[in-house]
């Protein structure tokens, strides 16, 4: 069995959709980046490579190739998830906590663990997701960013 861990950081701004989970959210505020700045699918993508040493989501997915821009984080987690069903591995259960101020996600969650648990083909009872404010404290409290953290457990196919 390995255990990995990842975390991501993206930059809220107008003008961008909002995916988390591999759902988009209705907000007037998107997260910035190369891809679709999906920070939750980014976080467990890089979970499952850490778990197995492979590296981090920005060695396999730069975020300088052309290739990548805005591409949808759910191809991002099923490459992922190639290299991990490579080596052998398969996913047991994911454990993760978005940390945003607006919008509240806790009614997408059923959608994001579906989404998750399919593109893994784990059961969506074996991905939790969890969020939390910051009391509108620092970047994340301002609505000037997200954080999601994400813990993987794999063993032997």
């Amino acid at each position: 069995m390995r255990i990995g861990s990842g975390v991501d950081f993206h930059q809220l701004v107008e003008g961008r959709e909002l995916w988390i989970g591999g759902v988009k959210l209705p907000h007037h505020k998107g997260a910035l980046g190369h891809s679709d700045a999906d920070v939750l699918l980014h976080a467990v993508c890089d979970a499952l490579l850490g778990a197995l040493s492979l590296g981090d989501i920005g060695s396999h997915f730069p975020d300088t190739s052309p290739e990548y821009k805005n591409i949808d984080s759910k191809i991002l987690l099923a490459k992922t998830f190639a290299l991990i069903r490579a080596e052998g591995y398969k996913v047991i259960n994911i454990d993760s906590t978005v940390c945003l101020q607006l919008p509240k996600i806790k009614s997408y969650v059923p959608q994001m663990q579906e989404t998750i648990a399919g593109i893994l083909g784990i059961n969506f009872k074996d991905v939790s997701i969890k969020a939390t404010t910051t009391e509108t404290l620092g970047f994340v409290g301002r609505e000037e960013g997200l954080v999601a953290y994400a813990t993987v457990l794999l063993d032997k196919s």
